[in-house]
Formats: structure tokens, sequence, C-alpha cells
């Protein structure tokens, strides 16, 4: 009852062979349709917007405590999307990079008003370790409100 596995008799088989066949078309195929199929539903956000979306929502709740800035939008843009960096001499194999903020624009209601528009300057430029040529602070448009 010794039985060796014998891959030429295997491979003579006309159901082995069609079954291997379909299997080798149904791959290729699969191959060919990843390509033009989107995929990204599957994933999740990606981490630089989380982590622009976080920014976004703490700089918005700290700008608003601002005495004389009413109703308050913030933008902003990033200058990469983060990287993961890999060391050679190190315990870990990654470093994450986080993104680099590039600009940030706030419309407030109080964007008219200078000394308003000096400390949400001062208040951005300093939690975000950024120069004040990178932040615009302007007022709000009641336009949309008076149309309504």
């Amino acid at each position: 009852m010794n039985k060796k596995f014998d891959l030429k008799k295997l491979l003579d088989n006309p159901k082995f062979t069609k079954i291997l066949i379909i299997v080798g078309f149904c791959a290729i195929v699969l191959i060919f349709l990843s390509s033009y199929i989107d995929l990204s539903f599957f994933t999740s956000k990606n981490n630089t917007d989380e982590y622009c979306d976080a920014l976004e929502e703490n700089l918005l709740a700290i700008v608003t405590q601002i005495e004389g800035v009413g109703d308050a939008k913030i933008f902003l843009t990033m200058d990469n999307n983060g990287e993961n960096v890999y060391l050679n001499n190190s315990d870990t194999k990654t470093k994450s990079i986080t993104p680099v903020v590039r600009g940030v624009v706030i419309v407030c209601d109080g964007g008219d008003d200078p000394l308003v528009v000096a400390r949400v300057m001062s208040a951005v430029t300093k939690s975000l370790n950024i120069s004040t040529n990178k932040v615009c602070v302007t007022k709000l448009s009641t336009y949309m409100e008076e149309t309504k």
C-alpha cells in the first residue's frame, strides 16, 4: 500500500489538465481586470486625510474661542502626504513622517478687525509652528445669509 505521488500520471489525467487550464485562465482574467477596477472603496480613509481633518477640527475649536472671531471656517493644505521611511540601523523597520502644513485659510466673522486677525494669526502660527505668510485670515461673507 505504499503509493508514490506520480506527477506525470496526474498531468496525463484530462480532468486535472482541464481544471488547471481553467484556474490559470481565471487568474489571468482577474489580474487583467484588477487594473480596471477601482478598489479604493475597500480601503479606509487615508491617514493624511485623517490627520488633516483632526488638525482642522482642533484649530477650529481653538480659533472660535478667541474673542471677536465668531463663526469660523478653516481650510488646510498639506505639503506632502506623509511618508514611511525605511531605517537601516534601528530596531524599528520604518518611521512615519507626518505631513507638513503648507497653508491655512481662516474665514471668520471678525476677520475685518485687525486685533482679531492678529490674535488668530498668533494662535495659528504658534500652534502649527509655521510663518505668518502661510496664514490668511479674512472676513466671513454674509452675502449668502442676506439672500435667503
